[in-house]
């Protein structure tokens, strides 16, 4: 989980998320909310993520400042949960 969110969060393409449904969902202002681990059993979910999904979660009165902070600054907006893994990953990490 903590290599998903690192992914997730941290892994960028001239500065945006690389995973493609992050970046459309944060380019449309919404928060990186949750990974679920094992919320995809299927065998295309642990094929392609390992089981894993992530909740992106809208708040509308957010969502415009969100975006131009991501488009603009290409700043994150996460939850605590995924930046706390976010921050496991990289106390742990030898990358």
């Amino acid at each position: 989980m903590r290599l998903c969110a690192w992914y997730l969060y941290g892994e960028k393409h001239r500065g945006y998320a690389l995973n493609p449904v992050a970046n459309f969902h944060l380019q449309n202002g919404s928060v990186m909310w949750r990974i679920n681990w094992m919320a995809d059993t299927s065998p295309r979910g642990i094929a392609a993520a390992c089981g894993m999904m992530v909740n992106y979660r809208y708040f509308l009165e957010d969502t415009a400042s969100n975006s131009a902070a991501y488009l603009g600054t290409k700043q994150i907006k996460a939850s605590e949960q995924v930046l706390s893994l976010v921050s496991q990953f990289q106390q742990n990490s030898k990358l």
